[in-house]
């Protein structure tokens, strides 16, 4: 019988795919964007196809409606209005806003 592919090192994979496309896009966004641009829409594919999340530190990093890499005073403005982090893609305006979590105290 032929051996079946285990899932979890699949999503491993996968996720270290995410990884190194998000750290690629990084890399190219101020000399080619558009190829940024295809590294996080490949992402999200990968993502999809293996349904798994893209990993927290990575998930605020990209335009969720014209896949560009974010970099905060470059392509992405952000304000703190009533106790929301307020982002705003500068190449498309899409806006996301996030709440400003409270610390905890002891």
């Amino acid at each position: 019988m032929a051996k079946r592919n285990d899932k979890s090192k699949q999503k491993a994979l996968a996720k270290e795919r995410i990884i190194c496309l998000f750290e690629t896009a990084d890399e190219f966004l101020k000399t080619h964007p558009s190829f940024s641009i295809n590294c996080i829409k490949h992402a999200k594919k990968i993502s999809m196809r293996y349904r798994i999340r893209i990993p927290k530190p990575y998930n605020r990093k990209y335009c969720r409606k014209c896949s560009s890499y974010l970099i905060p005073g470059y392509n992405m403005k952000i304000r703190v209005h009533r106790g929301k982090v307020i982002a705003t893609c500068k190449a498309c305006g899409n806006i996301r806003r996030y709440p400003i979590s409270e610390r905890k105290t002891k």
